[in-house]
């Protein structure tokens, strides 16, 4: 998923060159998620800055990978559908998701294009996907140990995860401020912090799911739009159907568990830390100097 524009960051982080040789951390995704397996990359961008991506994105891989490119916009919506006329803000994860719907036919993964996942998360996935090959109903979700996705720079939105004891998803709560205070991880609600496990594990939008969630997804928009479509700035999110699919029976998540820090550029602050992080990976061998 790559449509967003990073509005904390101040521009289009998405195509920021952080590597040695000017890598996007999408790079680094794509390099990961080639080494253990997958087989087809799928970009859900905006319309505007498509010459952009293939130029400095897309062009990288035309060798390496069979490529898409699918469009994110408000007026994609199902046949029937209303919605306010004025809005002007993106539908949402989910909604981003569903862009694929023509274009996947197999067990897929889904990330963010601006959050460095780690070759690890990419192998548990890649595993759990093949595992469910010809299924429906049990998809995944990489779960990051909280402690490993926090930034320095400030207060980080996750959605934290409840599992029962064979390891499913039973709930996944956003929370919007969560932050190391004096080395207590907390969140902060209604001005009262709240101490969080540091392992406890987070979604940072890396899932695995089958090709009839596609399914379910279009029939959730449609219901969101019937309820919400008038809003200006509600959003249909990943956890929302997932949940709802968790609730009705209609649908598993495990939730995987990764040792892989996260790290991504929330903030602009944030870019120096990446930039040495990744030439850290590149010195200790875990990626070549130059991707592609």
């Amino acid at each position: 998923m790559a449509a967003g524009m990073g509005s904390r960051y101040g521009g289009l982080k998405q195509l920021d060159g952080l590597g040695p040789n000017g890598e996007t951390i999408m790079d680094y995704s794509v390099f990961d998620a080639l080494r253990v397996g997958f087989g087809k990359i799928v970009f859900v961008i905006r319309k505007d800055f498509e010459a952009d991506f293939r130029e400095k994105v897309l062009s990288k891989y035309a060798d390496k990978v069979q490529c898409e490119v699918c469009f994110q916009s408000i007026d994609k919506v199902p046949a029937g559908c209303i919605y306010n006329s004025e809005r002007s803000k993106p539908w949402g994860t989910n909604h981003a998701v569903l862009m694929g719907k023509d274009l996947i036919r197999e067990p897929f993964a889904v990330i963010n294009a601006d959050d460095f996942y780690g070759r690890e998360s990419f192998q548990v996935l890649a595993d759990y996907l093949r595992s469910v090959e010809g299924t429906e109903g049990r998809y995944c979700m990489v779960g990051y140990r909280v402690c490993n996705t926090l930034s320095e720079n400030g207060a980080v939105s996750r959605g934290v995860c409840t599992t029962d004891a064979d390891g499913l998803l039973t709930d996944v709560i956003e929370r919007t401020k969560i932050e190391d205070k004096n080395g207590t991880i907390v969140f902060t609600e209604d001005g009262v912090d709240t101490p969080l496990d540091p392992h406890a594990p987070v979604s940072m939008n890396m899932w695995g799911f089958t090709p009839e969630y596609f399914r379910y997804s279009e029939e959730g928009f449609r219901a969101f739009l019937a309820e919400r479509g008038q809003e200006l700035k509600s959003e249909y999110y990943i956890p929302t159907l997932v949940n709802d699919l968790i609730r009705s029976g209609k649908a598993t998540c495990r939730v995987l568990d990764t040792p892989s820090r996260w790290f991504g550029v929330t903030y602009a602050e944030d870019r120096p830390q990446v930039v040495m992080k990744i030439n850290q990976l590149i010195s200790e061998g875990a990626y070549p100097a130059k991707l592609f």
